[in-house]
């Protein structure tokens, strides 16, 4: 063997493979080959640290936290029955502010001299 530093063991147990390329795992520290450097493929302990998402309710906008072993799903629908401050019969700001001339009868400015239909 040319270059025997060269490369680093796989530390997966079944697999121990030489890889020349090496990927490290950024949650254990620990060297993989390409086949076991995702966190499902090598059972990495510390993935619930890693892999933390927070849904957010679709109505009010507001974070959602959840605690391990939660589905996101079920808890977003909790708060969206009990707990969710959106009103549907509540607008907070209009969408149009101005009308347009033919749709009313305006004696702002000038009128019209035709009407559409």
């Amino acid at each position: 063997m040319e270059f025997p530093d060269l490369g680093k063991y796989c530390s997966e147990k079944t697999c121990k493979q030489l890889d020349f390329l090496p990927a490290k795992c950024d949650m254990c520290k620990q060297d993989f080959c390409k086949d076991h450097f995702t966190y499902a493929a090598h059972k990495c302990p510390f993935v619930s640290q890693k892999d933390v998402q927070v849904p957010v309710c679709p109505l009010c906008n507001i974070a959602i936290p959840i605690k391990q072993g939660q589905i996101p799903a079920v808890v977003v629908g909790d708060h969206m029955d009990r707990d969710c401050d959106y009103c549907p019969g509540k607008k907070k700001e209009k969408i149009f502010t101005y009308r347009h001339p033919l749709d009313h009868s305006c004696r702002h400015r000038s009128r019209p001299t035709i009407k559409a239909g």
